[in-house]
């Protein structure tokens, strides 16, 4: 059936940087559905078909990669087939500010991905305070923390390891201390924790692992940017660059690099640091205000529930969700419990995410000053 969306790849609203990882995660993510791992993926599972006409239009801000959109679209215009989406791309930071920016007049109606309940209440004045129904059926570690999030998926830590380049230096990467090798030395990408979702993700990891705010943990990321770390524009280049052979090692998520594995990637693997890794719980929200409330509500409705869900998770096989109802396997992410989990602090993230970014803005300066 036809489906009408345009991607617009760039916002010159702001400059900032990567999408799509946060810090404000439960403890340990092990009660989260397991997606099983080998075997083709199923047939994603008919969502209820549509109850009530939603309107012909719907405009999506959404940090998240093609391959979730057009996996979002898939299943969305199954059930609204009349209803045209189009879809503003860009990180966090640059979508926020522009749903800020358009407060008087706004032209979104629904923005998914890079919203992450360790914002808080951050964004409380630019979205409407409304949740699903669905939010009993949630994980109780990933329902809303604000009123106004709908946590559909996790964004778990991981290592985006060119397997070439790795055999090529004559290294083995499988954690954290495997990234202080000095033959990685200027091979590693990240991106900005200030701007990006996904790396500041992986700082509230990195807490996790060593000791929120620990010496530990400040000695690790000290050695770890004098391994000559390079900063990234966007948290997508912590995966496609290292695909593409520019870097040996992408500092990123799971949803960045299964997507790779799912095309057929064969020199890229992603690795789980062996010292633990946990996830943050990411949404959507309804734009205050939005032209088209109806439509907006509908899409967040379809990836709350356990059918939505089973659906787009099945579809794209590259996500892990939140409602407990779900059901659907992948073969490109390993099951829960064959991942070390480590323990977050979601509360200490949250409230000392300013200081935490000023240590690592000081420490930034003085190793590449």
């Amino acid at each position: 059936m036809k489906k009408f969306f345009a991607i617009l790849l760039t916002l010159a609203l702001v400059v900032s940087l990567a999408a799509c990882g946060g810090g404000n995660e439960p403890a340990s993510p092990s009660p989260a559905p397991s997606p099983s791992a080998g075997g083709d993926t199923p047939a994603p599972a008919d969502p209820e078909p549509a109850a009530a006409d939603i309107g012909d239009s719907l405009v999506l801000y959404s940090s998240m990669t093609e391959n979730d959109l057009n996996g979002l679209l898939d299943v969305f215009n199954e059930m609204y087939p009349d209803c045209n989406v189009e879809i503003v791309n860009g990180s966090a930071g640059e979508l926020t500010a522009r749903i800020a920016a358009e407060a008087g007049n706004p032209q979104g109606d629904i923005m998914w991905g890079a919203l992450s309940n360790s914002d808080g209440d951050t964004h409380k004045d630019i979205f409407e305070h409304w949740t699903t129904e669905y939010e009993p059926e949630i994980i109780e570690a990933y329902r809303s923390n604000n009123g106004f999030y709908n946590l559909d998926h996790l964004s778990t830590c991981v290592f985006c390891v060119n397997t070439d380049l790795e055999k090529e230096l004559g290294v083995t990467i499988n954690g954290y201390a495997d990234l202080l090798d000095p033959k990685l030395e200027g091979k590693i990408v990240f991106s900005d924790p200030n701007s990006s979702s996904a790396a500041w993700n992986n700082v509230c990891n990195m807490m996790a692992v060593f000791g929120n705010d620990s010496d530990e943990v400040w000695d690790f990321i000290e050695k770890l940017m004098k391994n000559k770390l390079t900063i990234s524009t966007s948290s997508s280049v912590c995966f496609k660059s290292v695909l593409e052979g520019e870097y040996a090692v992408g500092i990123t998520y799971e949803d960045g690099v299964a997507p790779l594995l799912k095309s057929g990637a064969t020199n890229v693997r992603m690795v789980y640091p062996a010292e633990g890794t946990s996830a943050s719980a990411f949404g959507c929200a309804v734009i205050k205000g939005a032209p088209h409330p109806e439509a907006a509500k509908a899409m967040v409705n379809l990836l709350m529930s356990a059918e939505g869900q089973d659906a787009i998770g099945a579809k794209l096989g590259t996500l892990r969700m939140t409602n407990s109802k779900a059901t659907f396997e992948t073969p490109y992410l390993p099951k829960n419990e064959e991942i070390k989990w480590a323990d977050r602090d979601v509360a200490w993230c949250t409230e000392n995410k300013a200081a935490v970014l000023e240590k690592w803005n000081a420490l930034w300066a003085s190793t590449n000053g």
